[in-house]
């Protein structure tokens, strides 16, 4: 059920979550007060009287979600998403906070388009942090304007969708933004290896008899990101990691102390190109599903710390639009999924604790992008999500909130529902 954030009580209290904040350190049953839309105190048996009282036994108690790598579609592409029902699709997620890839039409380059964004989400059950273009319309030929973009609003920078082709460029981007304090998300991927592909090359795209994506594609130009970055000592981050070259580059890196940052997303640890025998688009994004190796590699660096987020790479298309498996567009939606996924895959098998998920999934992303959230600690936004980590359902995507309905999970049976989701104290999402 999704509510009206315009009405905030002035005074909530969650009464018995177990609580989970990696930052303030807390894993244990605890009560939550909030005043104002504001993190009074969490702790046991609080006293005071709230408006609202939400009884949370059973339930466990996040920071809400922060999602940095999700494709709004607004403007240009409404047909397949909006900011209203990505934003939807966000709260029933467990998310308060999504950051919005800058692939519209037109693309976000200016001013002018992050001000429609901010406007379009003024009221919304999610926070929209707007990424913007590295370069001018997407076009990899001349830097945008980064003083215009962070004045505006934009969170930080990326050509997402494809990636900055001129290493002269790139570095000129990744130079100007760390003086602007404005991270650069990479898409890692070289056109002329890919040329064309539509799965990832190996067995399958043979089997398929269709032309494949090479993982030296990812691999090369995440070297080369790094690369560029580590000769200026500033940060980058990479996106939708999922090549084992590429987890064990990134990892390198660190070690030598590289300012390298990267996300992963759930297809990439739970699902494989064999899925693609099916034909179904669904299955269909960029980077591909690869191998069980690359799976496993990627577990292997959520699991070390190489990787330092999840994100969805959220990609909305319209029902007709995924119909044709050879001609279809890549990408799936995952703001429904992403959280019940990650736990039944990651945390119910023992992998991880919940609190490195809370990390992974809200703490990490508001560090790397530098924006608030990703705590519980007193005196936060009141951003809070309330999850039952045992129930159990069967994905149905004629349920989503979201207008498109391409998820690579659908029928999949996880555990971990979303009951409620708090934004600035106020609830915008009840299961």
């Amino acid at each position: 059920m999704m509510l009206q954030t315009n009405d905030a009580p002035k005074s909530v209290l969650i009464k018995g979550a177990y609580v989970i904040d990696p930052l303030s350190q807390l894993d244990s049953i605890n009560d939550i007060l909030i005043i104002n839309g504001l993190i009074k105190k969490v702790s046991p048996d609080i006293t005071d009287t709230a408006e609202i009282i939400i009884d949370a036994s059973g339930l466990f108690a996040a920071p809400g979600l922060i999602d940095m790598h999700v494709h709004l579609r607004d403007p240009g592409f409404t047909h397949k998403e909006d900011i209203a029902s990505g934003t939807q699709a966000a709260a029933a997620g467990g998310f308060t906070a999504i950051a919005c890839m800058p692939n519209t039409n037109p693309p976000i380059d200016s001013a002018e388009i992050l001000n429609y964004i901010k406007l379009q989400s003024a009221g919304c059950p999610a926070r929209v942090y707007p990424v913007a273009c590295i370069t001018k319309g997407m076009q990899g030929k001349e830097l945008s304007d980064y003083d215009e973009l962070k004045q505006a609003g934009a969170v930080a920078v990326s050509d997402d969708g494809r990636p900055v082709e001129n290493a002269a460029l790139m570095l000129g981007a990744l130079k100007a933004c760390a003086q602007k304090s404005l991270p650069v998300t990479s898409h890692c991927e070289d056109l002329s290896i890919i040329s064309g592909g539509i799965v990832n090359e190996g067995a399958v795209s043979e089997a398929l008899g269709v032309k494949g994506m090479h993982r030296a594609s990812e691999d090369s130009i995440t070297a080369r990101e790094i690369a560029l970055a580590e000769s200026l000592d500033v940060p980058v981050h990479i996106a939708h990691v999922s090549t084992k070259g590429s987890v064990g580059i990134i990892r390198s890196a660190k070690a030598r102390g590289v300012k390298v940052t990267c996300e992963t997303a759930p297809h990439y640890f739970t699902l494989t190109e064999e899925k693609l025998l099916s034909k179904d688009a669904n299955y269909r994004m960029n980077p591909p599903l690869r191998c069980e190796s690359d799976r496993l590699a990627v577990i292997e660096g959520i699991l070390d710390g190489t990787i330092d987020a999840i994100a969805t790479d959220h990609a909305p298309h319209a029902p007709q639009e995924k119909a044709n498996f050879y001609k279809a567009p890549n990408g799936v939606v995952g703001l429904e999924t992403s959280l019940a996924v990650s736990i039944t895959s990651l945390v119910k098998t023992g992998l991880i604790t919940l609190s490195r998920l809370v990390e992974l999934m809200s703490l990490n992303p508001a560090r790397i992008l530098g924006v608030a959230g990703g705590t519980l600690t007193p005196g936060a936004a009141a951003d809070i999500v309330l999850f039952d980590v045992n129930e159990e359902y069967t994905v149905n995507p004629e349920v989503f909130r979201s207008k498109s309905r391409n998820t690579p999970f659908a029928g999949m049976k996880l555990a971990g529902r979303v009951k409620y989701t708090l934004m600035g104290g106020s609830i915008v999402y009840k299961d």
